[in-house]
Protein backbone atom coordinates (compact mmCIF):
# COMPACT_ATOMS: atom_id res chain seq x y z
CA UNK A 1 0.00 0.00 0.00
CA UNK A 2 2.80 2.17 0.75
CA UNK A 3 4.77 1.52 -2.29
CA UNK A 4 1.22 2.14 -4.32
CA UNK A 5 0.74 5.75 -2.72
CA UNK A 6 4.36 6.49 -3.08
CA UNK A 7 4.44 5.77 -6.75
CA UNK A 8 0.74 7.31 -7.06
CA UNK A 9 2.35 10.61 -5.53
CA UNK A 10 5.57 10.92 -7.64
CA UNK A 11 3.53 9.83 -11.05
CA UNK A 12 0.65 12.32 -10.63
CA UNK A 13 -0.13 14.04 -7.52
CA UNK A 14 3.31 16.13 -7.24
CA UNK A 15 3.01 17.09 -10.96
CA UNK A 16 -0.21 18.24 -10.26
CA UNK A 17 0.60 20.25 -6.88
CA UNK A 18 3.27 21.71 -8.81
CA UNK A 19 0.66 22.61 -12.01
CA UNK A 20 -1.17 24.33 -8.85
CA UNK A 21 1.47 25.89 -7.24
CA UNK A 22 2.59 27.48 -10.71
CA UNK A 23 -1.42 28.77 -10.38
CA UNK A 24 -1.20 30.77 -7.57
CA UNK A 25 1.51 32.90 -9.29
CA UNK A 26 -1.78 34.51 -10.56
CA UNK A 27 -3.59 36.85 -8.77
CA UNK A 28 -7.99 35.79 -8.57
CA UNK A 29 -8.38 38.98 -11.31
CA UNK A 30 -5.60 37.91 -13.57
CA UNK A 31 -6.65 34.04 -13.72
CA UNK A 32 -10.32 35.43 -13.96
CA UNK A 33 -9.13 37.28 -16.98
CA UNK A 34 -7.37 34.46 -18.66
CA UNK A 35 -10.75 32.48 -17.94
CA UNK A 36 -12.98 34.99 -19.63
CA UNK A 37 -10.62 36.06 -22.22
CA UNK A 38 -12.09 35.68 -26.07
CA UNK A 39 -9.20 33.75 -26.70
CA UNK A 40 -9.93 30.72 -23.61
CA UNK A 41 -13.57 30.98 -24.26
CA UNK A 42 -13.40 29.95 -27.84
CA UNK A 43 -11.23 26.96 -26.92
CA UNK A 44 -13.20 25.93 -24.42
CA UNK A 45 -16.07 26.17 -26.77
CA UNK A 46 -14.50 23.95 -29.46
CA UNK A 47 -13.07 21.58 -26.92
CA UNK A 48 -16.25 20.93 -25.43
CA UNK A 49 -18.86 21.22 -27.81
CA UNK A 50 -17.39 19.42 -30.83
CA UNK A 51 -16.22 16.87 -27.88
CA UNK A 52 -19.77 16.12 -26.91
CA UNK A 53 -20.68 16.20 -31.29
CA UNK A 54 -18.14 13.67 -31.97
CA UNK A 55 -19.34 11.54 -28.66
CA UNK A 56 -22.76 11.62 -29.70
CA UNK A 57 -22.14 10.53 -33.49
CA UNK A 58 -19.56 7.79 -32.44
CA UNK A 59 -22.51 6.68 -29.76
CA UNK A 60 -24.61 5.70 -33.05
CA UNK A 61 -22.64 4.96 -35.35
CA UNK A 62 -20.36 2.61 -32.76
CA UNK A 63 -23.49 0.76 -32.02
CA UNK A 64 -24.48 0.09 -35.96
CA UNK A 65 -21.13 -0.46 -36.51
CA UNK A 66 -21.22 -3.12 -33.43
CA UNK A 67 -24.46 -4.90 -34.39
CA UNK A 68 -23.15 -5.11 -38.02
CA UNK A 69 -20.22 -7.11 -36.68
CA UNK A 70 -22.35 -9.12 -33.95
CA UNK A 71 -25.06 -10.05 -35.71
CA UNK A 72 -23.91 -10.75 -39.21
CA UNK A 73 -22.08 -12.91 -40.98
CA UNK A 74 -20.62 -11.72 -44.47
CA UNK A 75 -17.11 -11.32 -46.75
CA UNK A 76 -14.66 -9.18 -45.29
CA UNK A 77 -16.20 -8.57 -41.75
CA UNK A 78 -12.91 -9.84 -40.08
CA UNK A 79 -11.17 -7.66 -42.20
CA UNK A 80 -13.87 -4.98 -41.33
CA UNK A 81 -13.26 -5.91 -37.54
CA UNK A 82 -9.94 -4.97 -38.11
CA UNK A 83 -9.71 -1.95 -39.66
CA UNK A 84 -12.03 -0.51 -37.00
CA UNK A 85 -8.71 -0.83 -34.75
CA UNK A 86 -6.66 1.50 -37.20
CA UNK A 87 -7.06 4.70 -35.35
CA UNK A 88 -5.61 2.79 -32.29
CA UNK A 89 -2.52 1.67 -34.00
CA UNK A 90 -2.13 4.78 -36.23
CA UNK A 91 0.13 7.33 -34.77
CA UNK A 92 -2.74 11.07 -34.05
CA UNK A 93 0.20 12.61 -36.40
CA UNK A 94 0.23 10.17 -39.07
CA UNK A 95 -3.82 10.08 -38.85
CA UNK A 96 -3.43 14.08 -39.31
CA UNK A 97 -1.71 14.31 -42.34
CA UNK A 98 -4.10 11.76 -44.16
CA UNK A 99 -7.06 13.72 -43.07
CA UNK A 100 -5.58 17.16 -44.05
CA UNK A 101 -4.62 15.96 -46.69
CA UNK A 102 -7.86 13.73 -47.90
CA UNK A 103 -10.09 17.00 -46.70
CA UNK A 104 -7.74 19.97 -48.78
CA UNK A 105 -9.48 21.61 -51.12
CA UNK A 106 -7.27 19.86 -53.67
CA UNK A 107 -7.87 16.20 -51.28
CA UNK A 108 -10.01 13.36 -53.02
CA UNK A 109 -13.02 14.19 -50.44
CA UNK A 110 -12.04 17.91 -50.21
CA UNK A 111 -12.11 19.35 -53.51
CA UNK A 112 -15.52 18.23 -54.33
CA UNK A 113 -17.17 19.36 -51.21
CA UNK A 114 -15.20 22.55 -52.06
CA UNK A 115 -17.06 22.95 -55.20
CA UNK A 116 -20.07 22.92 -53.33
CA UNK A 117 -18.47 25.53 -50.88
CA UNK A 118 -17.99 23.04 -48.16
CA UNK A 119 -14.42 23.53 -46.35
CA UNK A 120 -13.30 21.34 -44.18
CA UNK A 121 -9.70 21.14 -43.56
CA UNK A 122 -8.56 23.50 -41.32
CA UNK A 123 -12.36 24.72 -40.34
CA UNK A 124 -14.15 22.88 -36.72
CA UNK A 125 -15.83 20.94 -39.36
CA UNK A 126 -12.10 19.08 -39.38
CA UNK A 127 -11.93 18.81 -35.94
CA UNK A 128 -14.82 17.11 -34.99
CA UNK A 129 -14.03 14.83 -38.28
CA UNK A 130 -10.38 14.15 -36.40
CA UNK A 131 -12.69 13.63 -33.04
CA UNK A 132 -14.95 11.17 -34.91
CA UNK A 133 -12.03 9.01 -36.37
CA UNK A 134 -10.32 8.58 -33.36
CA UNK A 135 -13.15 8.02 -30.91
CA UNK A 136 -14.88 5.23 -32.61
CA UNK A 137 -13.20 2.55 -32.16
CA UNK A 138 -13.82 3.19 -28.15
CA UNK A 139 -17.24 2.86 -28.67
CA UNK A 140 -17.04 -0.30 -30.86
CA UNK A 141 -14.62 -1.96 -27.96
CA UNK A 142 -16.72 -1.22 -25.06
CA UNK A 143 -20.01 -2.06 -26.73
CA UNK A 144 -18.81 -5.15 -28.60
CA UNK A 145 -18.58 -7.74 -26.09
CA UNK A 146 -21.70 -6.74 -24.25
CA UNK A 147 -23.47 -7.56 -27.09
CA UNK A 148 -21.94 -10.84 -27.49
CA UNK A 149 -22.74 -12.12 -24.30
CA UNK A 150 -26.46 -10.87 -24.81
CA UNK A 151 -28.21 -13.79 -25.46
CA UNK A 152 -30.16 -14.36 -28.96
CA UNK A 153 -32.82 -16.07 -27.69
CA UNK A 154 -33.85 -12.97 -25.65
CA UNK A 155 -34.62 -11.19 -29.03
CA UNK A 156 -35.96 -14.58 -30.57
CA UNK A 157 -38.64 -14.56 -27.74
CA UNK A 158 -39.38 -11.34 -27.63
CA UNK A 159 -39.74 -11.73 -31.41
CA UNK A 160 -42.32 -14.66 -30.89
CA UNK A 161 -44.48 -12.12 -28.88
CA UNK A 162 -44.64 -10.04 -31.43
CA UNK A 163 -42.33 -7.50 -31.10
CA UNK A 164 -40.84 -5.28 -34.16
CA UNK A 165 -37.44 -5.06 -34.98
CA UNK A 166 -37.61 -1.73 -33.03
CA UNK A 167 -39.45 -2.75 -30.20
CA UNK A 168 -36.62 -5.38 -29.95
CA UNK A 169 -34.13 -3.17 -30.17
CA UNK A 170 -35.25 -0.24 -28.19
CA UNK A 171 -36.40 -2.18 -25.02
CA UNK A 172 -34.62 -5.59 -25.49
CA UNK A 173 -30.96 -4.71 -26.67
CA UNK A 174 -30.37 -0.95 -25.82
CA UNK A 175 -30.69 -1.55 -21.98
CA UNK A 176 -28.50 -4.27 -21.95
CA UNK A 177 -25.83 -2.39 -24.06
CA UNK A 178 -26.40 0.69 -22.07
CA UNK A 179 -23.76 0.43 -19.80
CA UNK A 180 -21.06 -0.30 -23.11
CA UNK A 181 -22.09 3.08 -24.99
CA UNK A 182 -22.23 5.12 -21.95
CA UNK A 183 -18.20 4.17 -20.93
CA UNK A 184 -17.54 4.20 -24.55
CA UNK A 185 -19.40 7.91 -24.94
CA UNK A 186 -17.44 8.82 -21.99
CA UNK A 187 -13.83 7.96 -23.01
CA UNK A 188 -14.70 9.80 -26.37
CA UNK A 189 -15.02 12.83 -24.76
CA UNK A 190 -11.87 12.67 -22.65
CA UNK A 191 -10.02 11.51 -25.57
CA UNK A 192 -11.14 13.72 -27.64
CA UNK A 193 -10.80 16.76 -25.32
CA UNK A 194 -7.45 16.44 -24.90
CA UNK A 195 -6.35 15.07 -28.53
CA UNK A 196 -3.19 17.41 -29.68
CA UNK A 197 -1.40 16.04 -32.48
CA UNK A 198 -4.76 15.54 -34.61
CA UNK A 199 -6.15 18.69 -33.60
CA UNK A 200 -2.80 21.14 -33.87
CA UNK A 201 -2.28 19.84 -37.67
CA UNK A 202 -5.75 20.82 -38.31
CA UNK A 203 -6.10 23.89 -36.51
CA UNK A 204 -6.21 27.52 -37.50
CA UNK A 205 -4.97 30.70 -35.00
CA UNK A 206 -9.16 31.46 -34.76
CA UNK A 207 -9.87 27.83 -33.98
CA UNK A 208 -7.55 26.36 -31.06
CA UNK A 209 -8.87 23.75 -29.09
CA UNK A 210 -8.24 23.65 -25.08
CA UNK A 211 -5.08 21.72 -25.89
CA UNK A 212 -3.17 23.43 -28.62
CA UNK A 213 -3.96 26.86 -26.72
CA UNK A 214 -1.91 25.31 -24.06
CA UNK A 215 0.97 24.40 -26.18
CA UNK A 216 0.63 27.23 -27.92
CA UNK A 217 1.55 29.25 -24.34
CA UNK A 218 4.08 27.23 -23.54
CA UNK A 219 5.77 28.04 -26.80
CA UNK A 220 5.60 31.76 -26.24
CA UNK A 221 6.73 31.81 -22.84
CA UNK A 222 3.64 32.79 -20.95
CA UNK A 223 4.03 30.01 -18.14
CA UNK A 224 1.49 31.49 -16.40
CA UNK A 225 -1.38 31.49 -18.77
CA UNK A 226 -0.27 27.92 -19.97
CA UNK A 227 -0.43 26.31 -16.22
CA UNK A 228 -4.17 28.45 -15.93
CA UNK A 229 -5.55 26.61 -18.97
CA UNK A 230 -3.93 23.11 -17.61
CA UNK A 231 -5.90 23.93 -14.76
CA UNK A 232 -9.13 24.51 -16.56
CA UNK A 233 -8.37 21.15 -18.37
CA UNK A 234 -8.00 19.50 -14.97
CA UNK A 235 -11.25 20.78 -14.31
CA UNK A 236 -13.16 20.10 -16.85
CA UNK A 237 -11.28 16.24 -17.55
CA UNK A 238 -11.53 14.95 -13.62
CA UNK A 239 -15.59 14.75 -13.08
CA UNK A 240 -15.77 13.02 -16.26
CA UNK A 241 -13.10 10.33 -15.13
CA UNK A 242 -14.60 10.10 -11.92
CA UNK A 243 -17.95 9.55 -13.31
CA UNK A 244 -16.70 7.07 -15.68
CA UNK A 245 -15.63 5.27 -12.07
CA UNK A 246 -18.99 5.50 -10.42
CA UNK A 247 -20.72 4.46 -13.59
CA UNK A 248 -17.95 1.19 -13.84
CA UNK A 249 -18.70 0.43 -9.79
CA UNK A 250 -22.60 0.87 -10.20
CA UNK A 251 -22.37 -1.51 -12.97
CA UNK A 252 -20.46 -4.33 -11.31
CA UNK A 253 -22.78 -3.86 -8.02
CA UNK A 254 -26.12 -4.78 -10.35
Amino acid sequence: MGLTLTWLSVIILIPLAGLFLKTLELSPGQFWEILTSRRTLNALKLSFGLSFAAACVNLVMGTIIVWALVRYRFPGRRLFDAIVDIPFALPTAVAGVALTQLFSVKGWLGAPLAELGIKVAFTPTGIFIAMVFIGIPFVVRTVQPVLIDLDPEIEEAAASLGASFRQRFVSVVLPNVRPGIIAGSLMVVTLSMGEFNLTWMLHTPLTKTLPVGLADSYASMRLEVASAYTLIFFVMIIPLLVAMQLFADQEQKK
